[in-house]
């Protein structure tokens, strides 16, 4: 099964593995969303869009389409 930022439930981490596309946004990318880096979940908007990550200290919303193209490898606790 594909694990991307979009399938995390709330307080789940993951490390980024790869990206599905190479359309994402240079902001993204200059917020650490980089390869290896760690994700956490923190809150989903009342409509499941967008979603708030935590990316190595850094707290960001970003759309659930967008947040799908992210691949996970999953940290279990």
């Amino acid at each position: 099964m594909l694990i991307t930022v979009a399938t995390l439930k709330k307080g789940q981490k993951g490390i980024i593995k790869e990206f599905t596309s190479n359309l994402l946004p240079i902001k993204l990318l200059e917020l650490g969303c980089l390869p290896g880096n760690e994700v956490e979940l923190i809150q989903t908007a009342p409509l499941n869009d967008p979603l708030y990550i935590n990316v190595n200290g850094s707290h960001i919303a970003i759309r659930k389409s967008l947040a799908s193209q992210i691949e996970l490898q999953l940290i279990e606790e």
